[in-house]
Order: structure tokens, then sequence, then C-alpha cells
């Protein structure tokens, strides 16, 4: 596939241009114009792009790119070689940000729904859609125990997890928003949620838990966002008939 038809297919699937995010969505670097195999990953850091290259792909999609707002202009050290190693190695590096939390179908966010089997999904902001909404609330079959919720995170996101249970109450209305969205607790709460899961915490957190009476978990940031770049590996060879592999730098944080 050309290139540039995969950045035309690629950004119309992911809605980029509805989303004001804090980097640029789509092409970074751009290599070959000639796309066959293709990486995805959650970060582009260098154990990516050294995978990326022995296994001789010509795009890498991920979620975590690069050229953040506020990071410093230079291209030298880290950036640059992580630069230069795509640009030696003629890889497209594509990044999706906010439209690969968002997706209703491809997005972090609605991966990790799938897994914990959440139907009824809505924006976790009021009036928000769903597929323009930065996280979601969704509802289970029936009412589970916290530990029994517990054990299903952890099983979805295959490690152990910070969970603070706040009261006895049974979970079974659930809102998400995968990475770093602590702060979102507060509009969880409002949507009368009974959990609200993310990646991080901050130390706040935990406060605001036991004020509002809400359940909190915090199941890692990298984590929380595997699902998208799984989903979209998926996507591509199902849609695009490319070879793709999802690669898995494993991060604890």
């Amino acid at each position: 596939m050309k290139r540039n038809d995969f950045i035309k297919r690629l950004n119309a699937i992911l809605n980029i241009e509805q989303f004001k995010d804090y980097a640029p969505n789509g092409l970074q670097i751009e290599g070959s114009d000639e796309i066959k195999r293709v990486v995805t990953g959650v970060t582009a850091c260098q154990a990516l792009i050294e995978e990326a290259i022995r296994l001789e792909a010509d795009a890498i999609v991920v979620h975590h790119g690069y050229f953040w707002k506020g990071e410093p202009y230079p291209i030298t050290g880290m950036k640059y070689r992580r630069i230069a190693a795509l640009i030696k190695n003629d890889i497209n590096l594509f990044a999706y940000h906010l439209p690969l939390d968002a997706h209703p179908v491809l997005g972090n966010n609605a991966g990790l729904a799938d897994q914990l089997g959440l139907i009824s999904r809505v924006g976790l902001q009021s009036g928000v859609e769903l597929d323009k909404a930065i996280g979601l609330v969704g509802v289970l079959d029936e009412a589970v125990s916290s530990q029994d919720f517990r054990k299903m995170i952890e099983k979805a996101v295959n490690r152990n997890v910070l969970f603070e249970v706040v009261n006895e109450q049974s979970i079974r209305k659930v809102a998400l928003c995968t990475g770093g969205a602590q702060d979102y607790i507060e509009q969880a709460s409002e949507m009368g949620a009974d959990v609200f899961i993310t990646g991080e915490v901050s130390e706040r957190t935990i406060h605001l838990a036991r004020e509002m009476g809400i359940h909190f978990c915090a199941a890692g940031h990298h984590a929380t966002e595997r699902f998208g770049p799984m989903l979209l590996a998926r996507h591509l060879r199902d849609a695009f008939g490319l070879d793709v592999v999802f690669v898995d730098i494993d991060n604890p944080a």
C-alpha cells in the first residue's frame, strides 16, 4: 500500500480532525513510500524501533509518538537517536494519541471495556458522544463485589493493580479512561459510576475517591493502553491486507 493511501485511510478511520491534541496525529516521521509490514505498539521508544528494524517493518503505528507540546525543539540526544534510526531504516512513524483512546471500536477505552464485558456505553463527559469522549461509562450484566471486580481487572490487564475499596457497595456501573486520567474521577462520580478505572494514581486521587464514595482502580498507564494498538493491528491486517504485528515493550508504569 502506498504511504499516502495508508495515511488517508487511517486518519479517516480514527477521525483525527475532531480532536484538539497535545501532539500531531498521523504521520510524524516519513519513511518508505510503500508500506507492506507494520508494527504497532504503545510508545515509540528505542526498543520498539529496534524491534521494528529487526522485523524489517516499513511503518510503526503507536499511541505515544513524538513532538509533544512543551518539549524542547532541538533534536539531540535520545530524540536524535530515535529519529535517526527511523530515517536510516526508512521507517514511517505514525502516532495517534486521543483518537486511539476514544475510538468506540478500536480504542484503548473500548478494548478495556470489551475485556470487562461492559454494555450500554456512553461518553464519560455528560452530553459528549461516545466516539468523541475521552472516557466511557458502561454497565455489567449484573453487579459484582469489589473483590470479584478487582479479579476481573487484573485478568484484563494481566497484572496486579492498585484498587481502593471505599465502601461495601457492589459494582455494576463502571467508568474508565485509560492512561494518565486520574483527574477524571470527579466526572465519573457525577455520572453515578460505582468505580473509576484509569492507568495512574496521584496522592489526591485516593482522598477524592474516599470522600466521593467511588471505588478507584489504577491499572497501569501502559497496561491499559495496549488495547488500542492491539485492536488496530488486527484491523490493519483485516481491512488493509497488510502484514501487521503488535509488539509489547513491557513497562511496569
